[in-house]
Parts: C-alpha cells; structure tokens; sequence
C-alpha cells in the first residue's frame, strides 16, 4: 500500500539570512581598508614659466636610473653632478618621469634635493 503525501507549496528562499551575510562582507571591508593619507609634495614647485638662466638642468627619473640632461647619474651623487650647472640652490631643476618610474620615486628624489638645500623644482609631462 502506498501512501500518498500531500503536496505542499513550494517555500521561496527567505534573502534575509543572504542579505545579514552582504552587510557583515560590506562591514569587514570597509574596517579592513586603508584609506589614503593626503600628503603634499616636499617642495614648493615652480608654478608657471619663470626665468630661467644657464645650462640646461633636466633630470629624468626612470624606475632603475636617474639621467642629468641624459646622462646617467647615481642618486648619490646628483647634487655634485649638479654643482657646476648651477648658480644658486634656487635655480630652477627640471623634473621629468620615464615611462615605468612611480610617483614615488619622483617624490623620494624631491624630498632629497630639498634635504641638499635646493629650493626650486619643476615637474613636467
């Protein structure tokens, strides 16, 4: 003999139990975030054209190498390389970024030209 069930409706899925789960994910992530830290470029760049006097001072910054007017200088030594180009520490030095080289890198020179006492950089595409 066999016995037949009575069917029953089907039960729709309750999103409660889903929509707890998204909102514990949204919470997680947004305590486990960093957000940024506004930060400002060391020196005050030159805004604008200026007078500029003298031999050309263009230094490249490239992810492995940094070139004064194309030749390649270790960090170390920019500002002794820098030395005869230059009349005062607030002549203008022209800043411009390779292809591959990070922002980061761009700022870290910067903070160490101000640290030797020069006082005026351009940043350039």
């Amino acid at each position: 003999m066999l016995l037949d069930t009575p069917s029953r409706p089907p039960r729709k899925p309750s999103l409660t139990p889903m929509i707890d789960v998204v909102f514990l994910l949204l919470v997680f992530f947004m305590l486990a975030s960093r957000f940024g830290v506004d930060s400002a470029l060391p020196l005050p760049l030159a805004a604008g054209g200026g007078d500029y006097s003298g031999p050309p001072r263009l230094i490249d910054v490239a992810p492995e190498q940094i070139y004064l007017n194309g030749r390649p200088v270790p960090q170390a030594a920019l500002g002794a390389e820098l030395s005869p180009l230059i009349e005062t520490k607030a002549d203008v030095l022209i800043l411009r970024g390779k292809d591959g080289a990070t922002l980061q890198r761009i700022v870290t020179l910067t903070e160490m030209l101000k640290s030797e006492g020069y006082t005026s950089v351009v940043l350039v595409e």
